[in-house]
């Protein structure tokens, strides 16, 4: 990293031009502040997960999606399993889900001993096609899964709508849409459960960690029990269970990022608003957007070359590397096309993730990029394409 210099004020790695990360957290003094508080109390965890810095998060957290009960785990992908298995999914169990995502989605679905049919994807948006959902749902199907794509909430109405008339679980995968509104509220007001990571490159970080948020008193009570070995009480399990205990430590950063979300949030938008301005000038992009009542997080500002080959989208991935500009493409493999899962389990034809696969391209937009790199960023692709 010889094209950075350290940003004292705040202890973070500042990136000059032509050496900018897809993401990056934003670590102040005060998040590490924090972590030494809590390191200097002793209190670093709890039996039961139920530590006063996790407690404060999820009370935080709850304010900020506007819902009942937030529970605090060690990763987003223990936030999916946890929710899965306290929505009832057991051996032989199917669930709907999109195959253009992060495999933790369909990992969830296995691990709780479910089986994953993979349904094909609305071009627009990059999320589970009710459409296509209907039509995979069979007298075995559990629940339905959908995902917040890059930021941008899938279609919920329509797939709530589908749920309760087949008596479906909807569990809604939120792990990188914290700011992200449907209908006007907060990504995973339309689900029973929403799952939501707290990895080092989301929105807002605790290193590793996730979240799972309902409305459901009694779900709400199933995931804690989840949480920390099927206890209500220590050394009395009722139910199966697991270690996905946050730690405090995890916690105390979190409490700091939640208030500079806000700002986080700002940047990221306006970021992403100056890149559109600059690049709607090309005719070869296909752009992604939001409308007032379907605000997006800004996770990832994932661009489409029209009409491109993946030949043609590699090549420009690996150009703008060249020049400095972390550009990635997220998901290149679409899980169905995994070899375990490839093997494992079978599935329909998906044209439309199989064609999103090989022309999307994602470029760095997060709090860390100056207004003068998204100039450079988006002049930089206009040139290229």
């Amino acid at each position: 990293m010889a094209s950075s210099e350290r940003d004292n004020s705040s202890g973070q790695v500042a990136f000059k031009m032509g050496n900018i990360p897809i993401n990056l957290p934003k670590i102040g003094e005060e998040e590490v502040q924090a972590v030494v508080k809590v390191l200097r109390s002793g209190m670093l965890t709890s039996g039961l997960g139920t530590g006063p810095m996790v407690s404060e998060l999820e009370k935080k957290f709850s304010s900020f999606a506007c819902v009942k009960h937030t529970v605090a785990v060690n990763t987003g992908t223990a936030a999916l399993h946890s929710a899965v298995m306290a929505c009832g999914v057991k051996q032989g169990d199917e669930v709907i889900l999109p195959s253009f995502t992060f495999v933790a989605t369909a990992e969830a679905v296995v691990l709780a001993g479910g089986k994953p049919v993979f349904a094909d994807i609305d071009p627009e948006t990059y999320n589970l096609s009710p459409t296509a959902v209907e039509k995979l749902i069979t007298r075995h199907t559990k629940a339905i899964l959908p995902v917040d794509l890059y930021g941008f909430s899938a279609d919920m109405k329509p797939i709530k709508e589908i749920a309760e008339t087949h008596d479906l679980a909807l569990v809604e995968d939120a792990a990188q849409a914290h700011g992200t509104t449907y209908a006007g509220k907060p990504a995973g007001s339309f689900a029973d459960a929403a799952c939501w990571s707290l990895y080092a490159s989301k929105n807002i970080t605790t290193g590793e960690g996730g979240l799972v948020t309902t409305n459901e008193a009694e779900m709400d009570e199933t995931l804690r029990m989840i949480r920390t070995h099927g206890e209500k009480a220590k050394y009395s399990s009722l139910m199966l269970g697991t270690n996905y205990r946050m730690s405090e430590m995890q916690a105390a950063i979190g409490n700091v990022q939640m208030e500079k979300l806000p700002t986080f949030l700002a940047k990221r938008r306006q970021n992403a608003q100056e890149l559109t301005k600059i690049l709607k000038k090309s005719n070869k992009l296909v752009l992604p957007w939001e409308t007032k009542d379907r605000q997006h997080s800004w996770y990832l500002y994932t661009a489409r070359l029209k009409d491109g080959t993946e030949v043609q989208r590699n090549t420009l991935i690996d150009d703008l590397k060249k020049e400095g500009i972390g550009s990635e493409a997220y998901y290149v493999n679409p899980i169905h096309l995994m070899p375990f899962y490839r093997e494992n389990f079978e599935t329909t034809k998906l044209p439309e993730t199989d064609k999103a696969s090989k022309q999307v391209f994602s470029l760095p937009i997060h709090p860390g990029v100056t207004a003068e790199q998204i100039d450079f960023i988006g002049k930089t692709v206009l040139s290229l394409v």
